[in-house]
Formats: C-alpha cells, structure tokens, sequence
C-alpha cells in the first residue's frame, strides 16, 4: 500500500514561506516578497499533488541518486560494470523513470522553519548499488534563505549526486518568460556536450562566447545565438565549472529581475550548478493557476557534482563508500533591490 503524500509548510518573520510535499520531497512553493514587500511564489509547479504525481519535468524535487545524465545508463566502480535503467534514449537522467523524485520521503523532524526528510533507496533500484539512505532538511532562515542540507550514506561502494530541480521565475507570475532575469555565474568553463547531452569530458572556455554570464546577463541576450552548444540544448542546458571550488561553500550564481526586483544568490559548496533555461517545458501542461507551463517560464540551478562523472576519471568524483557521508549544502537566498 502506497503511502500518502503530506504536505509540510515551513516559515520565517519575514514574510517568507515554503510547502514541502513528502513526494520527491518536492518544493511545491515558495512565497518571497519583492522590493515593495508583496510575497508572490517564486517557483513553477501544480496546484495540487496529483500535478506533481504526473510531472515530468522534475518540478522542485529532490532528483537523483544521479542528478543529470549518465552516458548510455552505465558505469563502472572497482572493476564492476553496473547498468542503470534509461529514461533518455540510452542514457539516465536524473536517476532514472523513479527516481528520488517519484518516491514518498518519510518525515524525520519537522519544526516551523525547517523540515528534515529521509529515504531508504534500496540496492539495485534504477540500477545502482548499495542500499542508501539519504537525508534532506530543508529550512527558512531569517536571512530569507531556502536552505538544503544533504546528507547520504552507503552499505556498498555506489555514486550519489542528488541536486534540488526547483524552476525559479522571480516575476511570481507564470505567464512571464525568465528571458528578461539577469544572470550571473561565478564559471571561466563549462563542460560542453555531445548532440544527447552527454559532457565529451573536455572543459571550455566561456570566454567570447554566449556562455559567458561572469558579468550579469540578461538571459534572453545570447539563447538564440549561431553558437552549437545552445543549439544542442534548444538554449542553456549546460553545466558550468565553478570557480576555486574547494568544498566550502561561496556564492556561486545570482539572478536578478529587474521588475519585481528580487534577488536570487546561490550558495553552494559543490563544484558545477547546471543552469537550464526551461527550453523543454511544454505548454500543453498545466501548471498553477490552471496557466499552461511556457517554454522558458522557469529557469534552474542545480548545484551538483558534472554530469557523466562516473565515466569521466577527470571530472571531481562522486563515489560514495561505506566509511564515507555524502554531505552537501545549497543555500537559496532571497533579497531585493
């Protein structure tokens, strides 16, 4: 028997808030006041659990095991080839067709402002190995922060990448297109793909190209340039190397709408954030309010270890052993100016 989905909502004084869902422990909303102090919800997504239940663009879910693409759904650790279940053409994307994202999470702590989520995935589900359990708390700061804190741990030698999918659009309104928010991320390269969205496993150079956002862009400038990589992507689909990554966490990314003039910074201590630009979100779905989910209506960051990094050796690893504690921690941030 299935478990029922609860919903969880957590809050600061500030006038920020959020719904938890325990599937995918999904981010379902989150209300954030612009400059003139009206909270709007920042997020695309469903009115209702049944939306999410049926989703398939991974709206505000914790994904994984492996966030992002594995090429042709296999690996190989410690000489053991093991092979994943596929949902995109060959390869794996985001863990697979039920992955983090499509399972019940069990609810471990839950206070005004924070909730603290758990799931027991077990040995060879979509193909990976190990039994894991994985613990996410999300919470509210008074610094009208969204904060994630991961943590993972193995029986087996496995990979574990989980990255939150929530699509930002910073106006509060769905019918606005993210083209017109301003983007900064902190990355001299990015890890450019092959025509399926698999990293070749070289590193570029944004430098005099339309991936270079080291300045703040306007999102729209650049998406429909002559350039392969976002013509590959129908526009960013790409993961970007981070700048001094050492594990600590810094500021990796902002995005600014002008309008509403809320801030968004991201904070992370991972070594890539994938930023994708809603160019596959199809308006025949339905989203809140009833309004159909427009290409490039929402925009992502995903703080993550690279896409393919179990079969690219020079890539940082993502190998998760019985001694070890997968630990990550994102920080949304919220301000306006």
């Amino acid at each position: 028997m299935s478990k029922e989905t609860s919903k969880y909502t957590i809050a600061n004084t500030k006038g920020m808030n959020a719904d938890i869902l325990s599937l995918g422990a999904i981010v379902a909303k989150l209300f954030v006041p612009d400059k003139n102090g009206n909270p709007a919800d920042v997020l695309l997504g469903y009115d209702d659990i049944k939306g999410f239940k049926s989703d398939g663009s991974f709206q505000g879910a914790i994904v994984g095991r492996y966030g992002n693409r594995i090429g042709n759904s296999k690996f190989e650790l410690d000489g053991i080839e093991y092979k994943l279940t596929s949902n995109e053409g060959s390869n794996q994307l985001h863990g697979g067709s039920n992955g983090f994202n499509k399972v019940e999470w069990t609810a471990e702590e839950v206070n005004d402002n924070s909730v603290t989520l758990s799931y027991d995935s077990p040995d060879g589900e979509e193909g990976y190995p190990g039994n894991v359990k994985i613990t996410v708390k999300y919470s509210i700061t008074e610094d009208n922060e969204l904060k994630i804190e991961y943590s993972g741990t193995t029986d087996k030698p496995t990979v574990l990448n989980p990255t939150n999918h929530c699509y930002f659009n910073l106006t509060g309104n769905p019918d606005n297109l993210i083209v017109d928010h301003v983007v900064r991320i902190d990355a001299d390269y990015i890890t450019p793909v092959n025509d399926q969205m698999i990293p070749t496993g070289e590193l570029m150079s944004v430098d005099g190209t339309p991936m270079d956002f080291r300045s703040p862009k306007v999102v729209g400038e650049e998406i429909e340039a002559d350039f392969e990589q976002l013509k590959l992507g129908g526009g960013y689909d790409h993961n970007f190397v981070l700048n001094n990554f050492n594990g600590s966490a810094k500021i990796a990314a902002s995005v600014h709408d002008p309008v509403s003039g809320r801030v968004l910074e991201v904070i992370t201590d991972q070594p890539g954030i994938q930023f994708y630009s809603g160019n596959f979100l199809d308006q025949s779905t339905k989203g809140k309010g009833n309004k159909p989910m427009l290409k490039r209506s929402g925009l992502c960051l995903e703080a993550q270890g690279f896409p393919d990094s179990p079969n690219k050796p020079q890539f940082p690893s993502v190998v998760l052993r019985p001694d070890e504690v997968y630990i990550q921690t994102t920080i949304y941030k919220f301000s306006s100016k």
